[in-house]
């Protein structure tokens, strides 16, 4: 059974999707023609389908679920282009001037979402503070002095210092003034009833499956589970994962994150700024303010998906530091996120590959998809319209730049994808699925068979296959969440084998037990 502690929630929710008027849409329930396919129901496909509309081209959007539910709506909603100890790494690795339109590109999203809040006059929250990275060892400490030396060179507003607002243990921090934050939920749903007064069109519970290209035509065909077609002159992939990898092996580029936040109220009056750490164990701090509340997010434990300890000890860590840096009341939510990492660091945007000028993708945000998600709309709507933009090779899909450490990383990464593929077919479960108590999940042998079951709060039996339907590794049992997730390349499921995140795009086969 699951072995929360008392004061954390049963289930995992976002703060963002409570007590909002979340819009809803139908389901694509025939054939379709259109200008532009837009494939994915968070900031960068709902950006992504404005920009257009806005441009007078005709837009179909297509979710596989609802919109703003993916990782969009299990951000932390930090408007900042401080991503991270990031500006030093890209001065070296890439050189001063593409480390200074990584700055200057996130900075332009982060100022085209203050401008759209101003000017629709958007009640979502909105406001600005400084972001601190900070640190407690002499190895983190090292890493803001360089950080600093980065940010005079790209002429960044902020500053070293050895005192920030908020009261917890730390040696030297490193500011980036006037960033902000919001409730982006309430953002978006503006964007969507703008979309609408646009004519885009929008379907939920629609899943894209494939795409296929007509050459003589130079259309492309977007295939979905329900049999149904939408035809485009252009698409755009932004489902976090790509659903369609015409050869591009983005699974072999990217690493699948996982991270947790509780939202949670304090008796204390939370200060105003962003809080991040750069120490081995990362922490992440913000409020928000809800219903003349403040509430504070705690955010951390990062860990490759489907691997390390039960998930569940990943949320009682954060509420063992919220307890210990915060004068905790209580827990409100809690949830969890999964982000995508390229090798050097910088999302994907742009076309799929080389030889697809009709389909485009927009990927690996590494946790920062407030901006990057809305610049990789505006990098593909300039890629549509046939525009320069002067940010778009910094970002292409087919660059190779990467530093010997990354690669060094990649590898490692590989063979770690290799041993956990054999050990997963190793692994003989003792375990009956009948022996479950309600609300427990795990590995367990039927027939002979490595299955996987869940117990749910009624007590029915959920049983699986667990061999990952992208390329046959074995999903491991998230107790934090109720999911399977694949350790292989990040692909989860559902108690039940639904599809949660790609690479995946089939369910797990059920087993009768």
């Amino acid at each position: 059974m699951n072995s929360f502690e008392q004061n954390l929630p049963q289930y995992p929710e976002p703060l963002w999707r409570d007590n909002v008027d979340l819009p809803q849409y139908p389901a694509l329930k025939g054939n379709e023609h259109t200008d532009v396919v837009v494939v994915g129901g968070g900031i960068a496909g709902i950006t992504t389908a404005y920009l257009l509309a806005k441009e007078g081209l005709q837009v179909i959007l297509l979710e596989a679920e609802k919109v703003l539910n993916g990782t969009t709506g299990h951000t932390t909603a930090k408007i900042t282009s401080q991503h991270g100890v990031i500006y030093d790494r890209l001065i070296s690795h890439l050189g001063l001037e593409r480390a200074k339109m990584y700055y200057q590109s996130n900075d332009a999203a982060g100022q085209f979402i203050h401008n759209f809040i101003k000017k629709n006059g958007i009640h979502c929250n909105y406001e600005t503070h400084d972001a601190y990275l900070y640190a407690n060892t002499e190895q983190g400490i090292n890493k803001l002095q360089k950080e600093a030396r980065a940010y005079e060179q790209l002429e960044i507003d902020g500053d070293l210092t050895e005192n920030m607002p908020f009261d917890i243990p730390h040696k030297k921090a490193l500011v980036m003034k006037n960033q902000a934050h919001f409730h982006p939920v309430k953002y978006l749903i503006a964007l969507l009833k703008e979309m609408e007064s646009l004519g885009v069109k929008i379907y939920e519970n629609t899943t894209a499956s494939d795409i296929q290209e007509d050459k003589e035509d130079k259309k492309a065909i977007v295939k979905t589970e329900n049999g149904n077609e939408v035809k485009g002159n252009f698409v755009a992939c932004c489902t976090h994962f790509p659903f369609f990898d015409g050869m591009g092996f983005y699974f072999t580029r990217m690493m699948a994150e996982r991270s947790y936040v509780l939202a949670v109220k304090t008796k204390d009056k939370f200060p105003h700024g962003m809080y991040l750490s750069v120490d081995e164990t990362v922490r992440s701090y913000r409020s928000i303010l809800q219903d003349g509340e403040h509430v504070v997010l705690v955010g951390g434990e990062s860990h490759q998906t489907g691997q390390g300890i039960p998930t569940h000890q990943h949320y009682e860590a954060l509420l063992k530091e919220a307890k210990k840096s915060l004068n905790l009341d209580r827990v409100l939510y809690r949830w969890s996120a999964q982000d995508l990492i390229t090798l050097d660091k910088v999302p994907f945007i742009g076309k799929l590959t080389h030889k697809h000028d009709h389909i485009f993708v927009a990927t690996g945000f590494r946790k920062w998809g407030m901006t990057t998600g809305t610049l990789a709309a505006h990098i593909i709507r300039d890629h549509i319209m046939d525009r320069e933009n002067e940010f778009a090779d910094l970002y292409k899909p087919q660059r190779f730049q990467a530093d010997p450490s990354d690669i060094k990383q990649f590898v490692k990464e590989n063979s770690d994808v290799a041993k956990h593929f054999v050990s997963g077919k190793l692994d003989k479960p003792s375990k009956n699925p009948r022996s479950l108590n309600k609300d427990e999940g795990g590995a367990v042998t039927v027939d002979g068979k490595r299955c996987g079951a869940y117990r749910d709060a009624n007590g029915e039996l959920h049983v699986v296959d667990t061999t990952c339907t992208h390329l046959g590794c074995e999903v491991e049992w998230n107790s934090g969440e109720r999911t399977w997730d694949c350790p292989c390349h990040g692909s989860r499921f559902t108690y039940d084998g639904a599809v949660v995140e790609g690479p995946a795009t089939k369910p797990l086969k059920r087993v009768n037990p």
